[in-house]
């Protein structure tokens, strides 16, 4: 299996983590269960962001920042992140909902510029055989992680 396409695969899941988020939320009674999907949210994109730095980014960087995209995927990381972060240092229900669900939004549209335009990139100047290979060391760094 390509890198990319295990990355497209961990968007699917993802997609419908926040699809769930994104229906429980309004419903949630305290502020402890918010922040507790935030922090679910923030593991696991903490580790999938891992793969995607280290394995697809990294290589790209310099592919990225001649067609100007390097700086913006950075601002949408720190966007997601920051959200995140401040759903635990909310003191009210509603702005910890409302940051919650911003994170969503955000993910969902830096997952959907990484579809359009880092993994295509990717399959453009990356051989398959190196394609095909990181997509090794990913399943290794993901069988190591449920160890």
């Amino acid at each position: 299996m390509k890198i990319t396409e295990a990355l497209l695969a961990e968007h699917v899941v993802f997609h419908n983590i926040f699809d769930h988020i994104e229906r429980v939320v309004p419903r949630l009674k305290t502020l402890s269960e918010v922040v507790g999907w935030a922090e679910l949210m923030e593991n696991l994109l903490l580790a999938h962001g891992k793969a995607e730095e280290d394995l697809v980014f990294a290589p790209l960087n310099h592919y990225l920042e001649q067609i100007g995209q390097s700086d913006s995927f950075e601002h949408e990381h720190r966007e997601i992140d920051n959200s995140l972060l401040q759903v635990k240092a909310a003191k009210r229900l509603p702005e910890a909902r409302r940051l919650l669900l911003r994170a969503v939004t955000a993910s969902r549209k830096h997952f959907d510029r990484e579809e359009r335009i880092v993994f295509p990139l990717a399959e453009k100047v990356m051989k398959k055989e190196t394609l095909v290979e990181l997509g090794k060391v990913w399943m290794k760094q993901r069988d190591a992680e449920s160890v």
